[in-house]
């Protein structure tokens, strides 16, 4: 069977037609899959609003359960999936490996998030993402999650075994640019996430349809943990994967020093896992000292990478810029960037709400005492807002708004809509985690259907500030749930409307990178920009001393509840 390849005649990138196909469905199946999570954000969001209220118990937990699943899991899942063929096949330049496998991979993800969603929309599964033992969903729930994950593990596979096809074929040169360096980093995250999802759902499936009579609560919660954090750590790798790219498309951006971004990448695999261990700090089946341990010396192992990136990417933007002209004061480059390509913006935004909201706020509660403050309180959905919303969501956006031309060969509808809709979409985000995390402080529960307790004369009397907090959840979210409806909009609707583009030339073998590419095809190249960037190391240092102050606030809470003097 003859390969062919198309070349982009907008960004020179070279698209492989089975990988172009896959990544087509891939992120069409995560949009529809975001739309499903965004309209039962609506119920979240209007139930927990404690003047509106809106859902009886019953359909808050279950919706509450579909938007956890269909948001962390199905829609982030499968964006990455597209994003893993495209960081082999596209930015590698050749075929993918066993395309029937791949496809294969996709049916069985796409037949397990829908059998998880009816057994969900059932009403009999209304157990949360965590799904602790022995509180029982329907088997259809855990089949249908394991479906997913093996189809998902067969698409990590594809993506290694079409490096294996680039190496051998010889389609490019020295090592992996380090854009595919980083979607190795969230593979070997996923492999490790996934198998420890299956070694622990496939008991609880096996208990659901009674060939077992139990699962150990304390071995469910640890091992489905090495599942449910460290599935936001193959988020993590992918979303600065896609900083990566994004500065290097933008900008023509290179590293600041592509070792130490590598390096960085490592301590993720080695390191990142661990930070799990924080979700378990109030279980009392765990020593002291692997708690300590885990949560202080290991995990900050991990906050370091994200410190890197945090600096070498807006470094690498800096720098580039500067060698444009842009050299006035500290931050002329910032001011000059291209604010209105929401390509960019849409990054940008996510990376200083990932790295000041969801980075400080993450750090803050892998403290074992400070931890205790905050544990099942709504400050935990407000840092994992700030990291799988404004950190990944946001990054996936901004990244479609340059596929929609290259990869879908369709012109954007709305341009100016799209301009918009980052700033809408990451600054009501923004707003939306503060508050949480500002009513999670105050003591307001992280799941309860009702904050009042329901009139009950021994309810716990919240002060004004947690309603007007949670009220301000409610503006937040709605403003949010928007700003995605805008992106689902422009997406869907560039795809059914958009003026089709030229697709490019169509040959049956790989064409070798030009000896002077496209600004946007640095992204396959490899090589560091330096470290002349002023203007970033200011920002640094506004945000460790921002991590500082946070810090020692929560140390102010935590001697009050304490009581020591």
């Amino acid at each position: 069977m003859s390969t062919t390849y198309r070349t982009c005649p907008r960004s020179g990138l070279q698209f492989e037609a089975q990988a172009e196909r896959l990544m087509l469905v891939n992120a069409v199946a995560a949009v529809v899959f975001l739309l499903v999570g965004g309209i039962l954000a609506v119920g979240v969001v209007l139930t927990r609003w404690p003047a509106v209220h809106w859902l009886s118990a019953d359909a808050f937990y279950m919706v509450l359960t579909a938007h956890g699943i269909d948001m962390l899991i199905f829609w982030i899942i499968f964006f990455e999936m597209a994003v893993l063929y495209f960081c082999s096949s596209t930015l590698l330049r050749c075929r993918i490996a066993t395309p029937r496998m791949a496809w294969l991979g996709f049916a069985l993800m796409l037949i397990g998030a829908v059998t998880n969603n009816v057994a969900v929309f059932r009403g009999s599964s209304s157990v949360m993402m965590t799904s602790y033992v022995p509180m029982m969903a329907e088997p259809a729930f855990y089949l249908g999650l394991i479906l997913f994950a093996v189809g998902a593990l067969i698409g990590c596979f594809v993506f290694l075994g079409t490096l294996v096809v680039a190496k051998r074929e010889k389609t490019y040169q020295g090592s992996i640019p380090l854009v595919t360096f980083g979607a190795v980093t969230a593979t070997i995250i996923a492999v490790f996430t996934i198998t420890s999802g299956a070694i622990i759902l496939i008991p609880t499936f096996l208990m659901s349809v009674g060939v077992i009579n139990q699962v150990d609560p304390l071995v469910y919660r640890t091992i489905w943990w090495a599942f449910g954090h460290s599935s936001q750590q193959i988020n993590v790798a992918a979303h600065i994967s896609i900083w990566y790219a994004i500065a290097a498309i933008c900008f023509g951006a290179k590293p600041m020093s592509e070792r130490v971004s590598r390096g960085a990448f490592l301590l993720y695999i080695l390191f990142l896992q661990l930070a799990s261990a924080h979700h378990l700090l109030a279980d009392p089946g765990m020593s002291t000292e692997w708690k300590v341990v885990n949560t202080s010396y290991f995990m900050y192992f991990a906050v370091l990478a994200s410190m890197i990136h945090g600096l070498t990417i807006p470094g690498a933007i800096e720098v580039a810029q500067r060698e444009k002209g842009y050299t006035k004061g500290l931050f002329e480059w910032l001011r000059k960037a291209p604010w209105g390509n929401p390509v960019f913006s849409g990054m940008f935004i996510s990376l200083i709400g990932f790295g000041f909201l969801g980075g400080i706020s993450g750090v803050m509660m892998g403290t074992e005492q400070l931890n205790m403050l905050i544990h099942n309180t709504i400050y935990v959905p407000g840092h994992f807002h700030a990291t799988v919303v404004v950190g990944t969501t946001l990054s996936f956006m901004a990244l479609t708004y340059f596929l929609i031309p290259v990869l879908f060969k369709r012109e954007m509808i709305n341009p100016g809509l799209a301009k918009l809709q980052p700033y809408m979409f990451g600054l009501s985000m923004y707003f939306f985690c503060l508050v949480m995390m500002g009513a999670g402080t105050l003591g307001v529960s992280r799941r309860h259907w009702d904050m009042a307790m329901g009139g009950s004369p021994l309810a716990y009397e919240f002060p004004g500030a947690a309603y007007l907090m949670m009220g301000l959840v409610g503006i937040a979210g709605i403003a949010a749930i928007l700003g995605g409806a805008i992106y689902i909009y422009i997406t869907v609707g560039s795809l059914l409307w958009g003026k089709k583009l030229d697709a490019g030339v169509q040959t049956t073998q790989t064409i070798p990178l030009p000896k002077t590419p496209m600004p946007n095809v640095v992204v396959q190249s490899h090589g560091s920009a330096g470290f002349a960037a002023p203007g970033t190391f200011a920002l640094a240092m506004v945000f460790l001393i921002s991590f500082v102050l946070y810090y020692f606030i929560n140390w102010k809470y935590l001697s009050q509840v304490w009581g020591l003097s």
